[in-house]
């Protein structure tokens, strides 16, 4: 959720940290800082508020030096202001530490240094860690055996970087559990740190990624690898092939409107290499699926969050209806509690953007310990729900930096197509007739997504007559429910109007209650098999005075005429339709909340990878 960008090496680290902190700015923050070793002495500079405020401190308080890092927080402990923003600083100013994580037992850890005489400057949880590190310090014990020593004291998950005037040719980067990423860049003759890859991608593409549990002592060579007990580990680096202006919005206002009009591109990615279509089948090479493991499946479990849980239910009906195999949707923050039933012949599979999601890799790690075997769909390179699973599958989409996810919805629908007919493969139940019907629908889809984004302009006509609505229904059935929600997901969070996704079969059941001349009625409605039952309920709130926006196919005569208004969608085969219904869904979303100037790729309160719980 927060971010963090270090440097160590012959350049100035200010402009370096504050440019990665830049390409952070899409996981969200209210405060950020940075510290720099100038002169033998800690430099810190922080303030509340958004990135231009710290440069504009810098420029009036310059600061220059070869080893710096930086953070751009999300309040967790403390209100969002300067004197709680990291970097924090220990009482003597030898040591100065940033921090992505909660540490649980910071109120008896805080009494406990209280009680030895340490005044705390700040509100934060982050604050007793630095205190813990510079107690050890004054121990006579060296920078990296006491951020060991203090990380032993601490509960919760954390990824922590430091650094100390007494040992200014190092930086240490640890890692405890699964709260948000570490990094290590190297270069030559110096080396980067950071919570995500767009933070230094600019400048390296040699990277190796801290495990939970793990440590790096990096210095202007390279970086040494260790345990938390002190075991070395050889480097694994990973040479990784992101091109970084692929991070720049250019000619588009926002990234969200970039990353909607790139899903050609990446429905494009995510298809090449893994279809043959002469032959008509998929290919996961990733995912480590025999025929064997196919054939002894019981169930899979998808697990997920927000976006990836609406793409995981369609998931579900594609796997249930392809493979036959029976599949179970769990919201991450919530699976781990449930006292889940599962089986050795249990698949979990998490579906996250960033990889990093903690109630994700938390659901991860209960279904290995009852015995499942962990697939992974995700888009960040190297993420930890990568690296965790036993089998994945990556979405291909590049970097995603808009909060509000597009690109990172409509692949892993894809992923899902396509391991549905892997699976149904492998396992027996499919003809090779149907099976290669369904692998030639894939040619289609990359260019069916272009045909709705070039409907742009009935969008934006459309978001102009609604910028002013103070609530918005959206019903759906079937595989194309999981769009309602999406739809009603992507206008709240970026235009803060509250909108409601609902079963359409549901609606007699409650909503109908709300549904007068005021309230928009989105009903997705394409031609599949419940467009029957759609069409009633459409007749349904159009009795009731609805103003209906209908999400429907070219050609369909009956919509227009019980509709307010018509958001077409070219002619798709229905399983793969969840793709394009979804489409003019993000870009009404996006119309709106730019119509009445909000601040698209950040909306508040929100954040790209949410990493505590």
């Amino acid at each position: 959720m927060c971010g963090i960008v270090g440097y160590i090496g012959p350049q100035d680290a200010t402009p370096i940290i504050l440019s990665g902190l830049k390409r952070l700015e899409y996981r969200g923050y209210d405060s950020a800082g940075l510290a720099v070793l100038q002169n033998n002495q800690i430099e810190v500079r922080r303030d509340a508020g958004k990135l231009a405020r710290l440069a504009a401190l810098v420029l009036e308080e310059p600061v220059h030096g070869n080893i710096g890092i930086g953070h751009t927080r999300w309040a967790t402990h403390g209100e969002p202001n300067a004197r709680n923003a990291h970097p924090h600083l220990g009482m003597i100013g030898d040591v100065v530490l940033v921090h992505n994580g909660i540490v649980e037992n910071f109120l008896e850890l805080r009494a406990e240094l209280e009680a030895e005489g340490v005044e705390f400057k700040s509100d934060t949880d982050t604050e007793v860690i630095v205190h813990l590190v510079e107690r050890y310090i004054s121990l006579g014990i060296d920078l990296a055996e006491a951020v060991r020593k203090a990380l032993n004291h601490l509960r919760g998950a954390h990824g922590v970087v430091v650094m100390s005037r007494l040992e200014p040719d190092k930086i240490v980067a640890a890692r405890v559990g699964n709260a948000g990423g570490v990094v290590i860049g190297l270069g030559e003759d110096e080396t980067y740190v950071a919570s995500d890859l767009p933070a230094i991608l600019e400048h390296t593409r040699r990277m190796v990624f801290l495990e939970s549990h793990q440590m790096a002592v990096v210095t202007r060579q390279g970086a040494q690898l260790s345990t938390l007990e002190g075991v070395p580990l050889p480097l694994d680096v990973q040479n990784v092939p992101w091109d970084p202006v692929s991070a720049e919005k250019g000619e588009y206002r926002h990234f969200m409107h970039k990353e909607i009009h790139e899903q050609v591109r990446s429905l494009t990615d995510t298809i090449a290499g893994r279809v043959d279509f002469e032959a008509g089948q998929i290919r996961l090479p990733d995912l480590n699926l025999t025929s064997e493991l196919a054939r002894s499946i019981n169930k899979i479990h998808i697990t997920a969050c927000g976006t990836a849980a609406y793409a995981g239910m369609v998931g579900k009906v594609l796997i249930e209806r392809i493979a036959r195999v029976p599949v179970e949707v769990e919201i991450g923050s919530e699976f781990r509690y449930s006292d889940p039933i599962i089986s050795e012949n249990d698949i979990v599979l998490s579906i996250s953007q960033s990889g990093e999601t903690a109630d994700t890799l938390a659901a991860m790690d209960e279904g290995r310990k009852r015995g499942a075997k962990l697939w992974s769909i995700v888009n960040a390179i190297g993420s930890q729900a990568m690296r965790m699973a036993d089998g994945f599958i990556s979405m291909q989409t590049g970097p995603e930096i808009g909060v509000a996810s597009t690109k990172a919805y409509t692949a892993p629908l894809v992923d899902l197509y396509m391991l549905a007919i892997l699976l149904a493969d492998l396992r027996g139940v499919i003809d090779i007739a149907r099976r290669k019907q369904l692998v030639a629908d894939l040619r289609l889809i990359p260019d069916l997504a272009g045909k709705c984004l070039d409907r742009e302009e009935q969008v934006v006509a459309l978001a102009h007559a609604l910028v002013d609505v103070k609530g918005a229904l959206y019903l759906g059935r079937g595989i194309n429910m999981p769009t309602a929600y999406e739809g009603a997901l992507k206008l709240k969070e970026i235009s803060y109007i509250h909108a409601e996704g609902y079963p359409a079969g549901e609606m007699k059941h409650g909503p109908i209650a709300l549904i007068d001349s005021e309230m928009p009625v989105v009903v997705i409605a394409p031609r599949d098999p419940w467009y029957e039952k759609m069409f009633s309920q459409i007749e349904q709130a159009k009795a009731r005075g609805g103003r209906v926006i209908a999400v429907a196919t070219d050609g369909d005569a009956l919509i227009p005429p019980v509709a307010d208004h018509v958001l077409w969608v070219p002619e798709t085969p229905w399983m793969l339709s969840p793709v394009t219904t979804v489409i003019p869904l993000q870009m009404l979303a996006y119309h709106i909340a730019a119509l009445r100037g909000l601040d698209v790729d950040q909306p508040r309160n929100l954040a790209k990878s949410v990493t505590v719980e």
